[in-house]
């Protein structure tokens, strides 16, 4: 028996034969082999995408000789959303080496770590690419966190992904692209299990009113007709290279390192104070919730990593920096005894407030179509638009 079974056995816990995902994962089933459905989802993409494949290059050659086509004479042919961490910079790098002109837009929280915002400078003024950026009033957006800490849900950093989302779109729009390229790998990263993971702008508006205290002026909402609007009329593609290239997160690093002096951060999506937060102290803290597992488990599907020690690495305390809760607090206007009222309350659920959600599920014929045709992500299609497993 390896340490793996033995931990297993006495946790109590079914875990898929293949990765390190357990039973306590949202949604999660096991077929005959004791293989998960996220396993499975990750095998059915890459014979849908030819993802390291011949004819999966083949068909990403297509679609670049369409963005080529598609701008010329436009200063810009495709828009690449920016952070400062793996994907999105080696993207941009990629993108330059296959003749294309991209637009870097990059959201800025105001939470970035140092690290990250030199990331950016290095490999943006290395290649000669424009950066487009989008600066959230801070005010403003520590009160969009503030409000989510207060509701007592997971996603405290949803609006973060959702405004990074629409202001690929508005900025698509404004100088006429009809190419968003993502650097999104889910080889790499799997698809994350729809448990407390959501977002949509009915739930940002929902929760700010409700905690709130400051007016959202500068934070790009995407609300429901604004993004069927950008998906119908405007019809900008959203592409993820990845899904098509053999791509390795380690290879990336050492690429961007050696060419631009670019520096790792030490996780996914550490590159914001907010999101290291988010993983490091307030999942695991109040939700019993590490996402690690999402990039442990990728790892061991590759063969990166043994299960053995991709477990036992998931079932030790995250690092998180001393000054990081301090940080926190400070910034959100938050006591040290209000912030551990808050901690020890029940956990809520997104479905506990309004969403767009049965919205998007009775949409779903609509979406499928739209995410075939690359005008909506394919991974907002599988993770939104089906029932989700109720909260326990």
């Amino acid at each position: 028996m390896t340490r793996l079974d033995s931990d297993i056995t006495r946790a109590g816990v079914r875990i898929c034969s293949r990765c390190i995902y357990d039973e306590r994962v949202p949604s999660i089933s096991f077929d005959s082999e004791g293989v998960c459905n996220y396993c499975r989802q990750v095998e059915r993409l890459t014979a849908q995408y030819g993802t390291g494949a011949p004819e999966g290059e083949a068909h990403l050659a297509k679609i670049i000789e369409g963005i080529r086509a598609q701008g010329l004479g436009r200063r810009y042919d495709c828009v690449i959303g920016v952070s400062g961490g793996t994907d999105s910079s080696f993207l941009v790098h990629w993108a330059v080496e296959q003749g294309l002109r991209p637009l870097a837009v990059h959201y800025d929280n105001t939470w970035n770590t140092a690290i990250a915002t030199m990331n950016i400078h290095r490999v943006l003024s290395g290649l000669d690419v424009d950066l487009y950026t989008h600066v959230v009033a801070n005010k403003e957006i520590d009160d969009i966190f503030r409000s989510f800490f207060l509701a007592g849900v997971a996603e405290i950093d949803a609006s973060t992904d959702l405004g990074y989302a629409y202001l690929l779109r508005i900025v698509a729009a404004r100088y006429s692209v009809r190419y968003i390229l993502e650097g999104h790998s889910f080889v790499e990263e799997g698809i994350t299990p729809l448990g407390r993971n959501y977002f949509d702008g009915a739930y940002i508006q929902s929760i700010h009113s409700r905690f709130g205290r400051v007016k959202m002026e500068t934070y790009p909402l995407m609300t429901f007709s604004r993004f069927l609007r950008s998906a119908l009329l405007q019809r900008v593609k959203f592409i993820r290279p990845l899904w098509y290239l053999r791509y390795s997160k380690e290879d990336a690093r050492q690429l961007l390192s050696e060419r631009f002096g670019w520096r790792y951060y030490g996780g996914h999506h550490l590159e914001n104070r907010m999101t290291t937060f988010l993983h490091g102290i307030y999942l695991p803290q109040k939700f019993g919730t590490d996402l690690r597992n999402n990039t442990l488990a990728s790892q061991v599907r590759n063969g990166l990593l043994e299960r053995d020690s991709a477990w036992a690495e998931y079932n030790s305390p995250p690092t998180v920096e001393r000054q990081l809760l301090d940080y926190f607090l400070k910034r959100l206007g938050i006591s040290a005894t209000k912030f551990d009222r808050v901690m020890k309350e029940p956990p809520r659920h997104w479905s506990d407030y309004p969403t767009y959600k049965r919205r998007f599920e009775r949409l779903r014929p609509v979406f499928a179509a739209l995410a075939k045709a690359d005008l909506v992500p394919m991974s907002f299609y599988l993770k939104y638009c089906f029932p989700a497993k109720a909260p326990e």
